[in-house]
């Protein structure tokens, strides 16, 4: 089989590609280990996407948007940051930017669906699940992918979107720079007897971090990065008992809480490719830049890189030019390293500092907080950021 594209993995990130390059003349193949029922049906995880104004705009126009239930969004009106016990806070308002809110926050579980119900409509995009990959040939002018079950492909070109510990992306001989934070996330639903007022919090304590994304209702999304070891330790918990430790962890801010969904934990490990193509490659969402999510910039970052890339490859394909051939590849890791390096670095640097309990750091974590507070032009800066279309 020689389909145009072949894109590893059927994330929201790998979905969306599909779904932008569908439509234009183009035979594109999805690989999957999930079986088909999972994406179709996905199971709740915990994840809450923070989505800015430009990411909605592309899941609008991708036809994802209108296929996310109500229920499942919520309004990010504005966000605050906090440092250790003070009650200070870094406030990012939404009018800081002439917008009524920073963004929206939308289940992952609900994402995943919608891209899956998108995708399954395109006639061009051929889905293969429960499908692994052996091996990858590759050359200068070819690449070849034989399946499990001895079946080859060989595209024109081959994205990798199966995640920041992507497998393919090894097979293909590209490194990653891991940034292993040496903390799990443990994220879940709560609900909480004080108004959220739609209000995101990033609390960076003393031994620990919380954050608290706004549902509707009075329920939150509530993140809680620790050792491994305490996070295990909190999800043998019953019920009543981790409500009763969350409360104390927030310092009762939120007043009486209680335990609304299951409880997942994550590894904090940021990734990094060293390459974000190769001859006939290319890499795509966390395969790409995997973040960690105190920015919550992951998925953004994710359908940044769709739209780049499938400006890119359309534009050689409208053309009449090989959508593998160099020019079109080096024109998207170069626009997609502008994105995406300067945030991620940032994003390192703020977490090894506000993650430093030592006493000049903690002295440090306070005097910055208080001096971006004063600084209008940052906060207007990161609220435009936030709220652009594009």
């Amino acid at each position: 089989m020689s389909p145009d594209v072949v894109i590893v993995g059927a994330g929201p990130a790998g979905l969306c590609l599909a779904r932008a390059l569908s439509g234009q003349g183009l035979s594109i193949v999805m690989l999957e280990r999930q079986a088909e029922q999972a994406l179709a049906e996905p199971a709740f995880d915990g994840r809450e996407i923070a989505l800015t104004h430009g990411s909605q705009a592309l899941l609008e126009r991708l036809g994802l948007w209108p296929r996310l239930p109500t229920e499942d969004i919520a309004v990010l009106r504005d966000a605050q940051v906090f440092n250790g016990p003070s009650l200070f806070a870094l406030k990012i308002r939404a009018e800081q930017a002439g917008a009524e809110r920073l963004g929206h926050l939308v289940a992952n579980q609900a994402i995943r669906r919608a891209a899956y119900q998108a995708v399954s409509e395109c006639a061009d995009v051929q889905l293969l699940c429960d499908t692994r990959i052996h091996a990858i040939q590759q050359s200068e002018s070819e690449v070849k992918l034989v399946l499990q079950d001895g079946q080859v492909l060989q595209p024109r070109l081959l994205v990798a979107a199966d995640s920041r510990f992507s497998e393919t992306r090894r097979q293909l001989g590209i490194g990653a720079q891991l940034k292993d934070f040496g903390k799990t996330m443990l994220v879940c639903r709560m609900q909480h007897e004080e108004d959220h007022q739609q209000v995101a919090w990033e609390w960076f304590g003393y031994g620990q971090t919380l954050a608290l994304l706004p549902l509707n209702g009075s329920q939150s999304s509530t993140v809680l990065t620790l050792p491994p070891r305490e996070i295990e330790r909190l999800q043998k918990l019953d019920e009543a008992s981790f409500a009763r430790e969350m409360e104390q962890r927030f310092d009762r801010r939120l007043g009486a809480m209680q335990l609304v969904s299951s409880r997942h934990a994550y590894p904090l490990v940021g990734a990094y490719a060293r390459r974000m193509v190769g001859n006939r490659c290319a890499l795509l969402g966390d395969a790409a830049v995997g973040m960690h999510p105190v920015t919550a910039h992951g998925f953004n970052f994710g359908l940044i890189g769709v739209q780049l890339l499938s400006d890119a490859l359309l534009a050689a394909h409208a053309k009449h030019q090989d959508i593998g051939a160099v020019a079109p590849l080096a024109r998207y890791e170069r626009q997609l390293r502008l994105a995406t390096w300067p945030l991620y670095q940032a994003t390192n640097l703020l977490v090894e500092l506000y993650t430093n309990d030592h006493l000049p750091a903690r002295l440090l974590r306070g005097a910055g907080l208080r001096v971006a507070q004063g600084l209008l032009p940052l906060k207007k800066g990161i609220a435009r950021h936030l709220t652009a279309q594009a």
